[in-house]
């Protein structure tokens, strides 16, 4: 349990480096060649790898964010076992490095147990699940589950006033279809 926080909050850590990196370094390589080097590729091809693993098809939210995104990747991480495995999609915009949003979606049997002192408060979506809103490290995260997935939703911080809690409710919801 406690790896599996260690590895989100490193994974956190790796992509606020990066979007940091590549914005103040003018000498830096497009997002196009640095996200491929470190396991990236397009959201379909990520996608079809992690059903594949699986075995299981996985719904993504039709909506995003209300803020405007330049890149977008996913990836499958297939470490060893199952237990860390994932995906992720990841949002991005090369000029406004605070325009980052990252869904990361894992089997409920092997979910991210949630610390209550990030907890900030909870909602009720759509279909009578409990998403539950927090902070950590520098960005807001909605956490849900349904069809046998752990979804984490999560925002940079900085955009706070433009894509609130509300609004990731609202792109949660957005899997209902």
């Amino acid at each position: 349990m406690t790896r599996s926080i260690s590895l989100l909050l490193i994974s956190f850590c790796l992509f606020f480096f990066l979007t940091i990196y590549a914005t103040a370094n003018d000498k830096s390589s497009p997002y196009e060649e640095i996200y491929p080097e470190i396991g990236y590729k397009t959201v379909e091809a990520a996608l079809e790898d992690f059903e594949q693993h699986f075995k299981q098809k996985l719904k993504l939210p039709l909506r995003v964010p209300p803020i405007s995104f330049t890149h977008h990747f996913g990836r499958f991480n297939d470490l060893d076992g199952d237990i860390n495995d994932s995906f992720e999609v990841t949002f991005i915009n090369d000029q406004l490095p605070e325009n980052h949003y990252k869904i990361n979606v894992r089997p409920i049997k092997n979910n991210i147990p949630l610390r209550e002192k990030y907890v900030v408060k909870t909602f009720e979506l759509k279909n009578g699940s409990v998403a539950t809103y927090m902070t950590i490290s520098g960005f807001n995260v909605l956490v849900f589950e349904r069809d046998d997935w752990q979804y984490m939703l999560s925002i940079d911080k900085r955009v706070s006033d433009k894509v609130t809690p509300e609004t990731l409710i609202d792109i949660a919801n957005s899997i209902d279809y």
